[in-house]
């Protein structure tokens, strides 16, 4: 919801992004959240947006969380938001195939992502494979 405050050329941009571009997306998650704050009906959504990238290593922002520090549900939204941009078209990547994906979500597995939701995720894929 943050990004909504990014500007398009900034988000759609392919060439490596200036330091203030690259704080615009370091302070989205917060943004995020000031949006939703006088929603009385969201707080319990607050840490989740705010914390969707923190990485399981600790290397993350905006707070440096790692592993079970990070909120469940936003570890969860970390595994699901990055595997669609993996295999979605983004004007800064190549689309990846849904295995490809998957493996650079086992790659990552434990530095980025929490590895035990990895292979909740992998295997919740495999299972709904013919409903996607």
């Amino acid at each position: 919801m943050g990004k909504l405050e990014i500007p398009d050329d900034v988000l759609n941009k392919k060439e490596k992004l200036t330091e203030a571009e690259r704080q615009m997306f370091i302070k989205h998650p917060q943004t995020g959240v000031d949006l939703i704050k006088s929603i009385k009906q969201l707080d319990e959504f607050q840490p989740i947006i705010k914390h969707h990238h923190e990485r399981y290593d600790g290397k993350g922002y905006p707070s440096g969380l790692k592993a079970t520090e990070i909120p469940y549900l936003s570890r969860m939204l970390t595994i699901a938001d990055s595997f669609d941009a993996m295999t979605s078209n983004r004007p800064y990547n190549k689309v990846k195939t849904q295995e490809e994906g998957i493996k650079e979500l086992r790659d990552n597995a434990g530095t980025q992502f929490d590895p035990d939701l990895v292979e909740k995720f992998i295997e919740m894929l495999d299972k709904y494979k013919d409903k996607f």
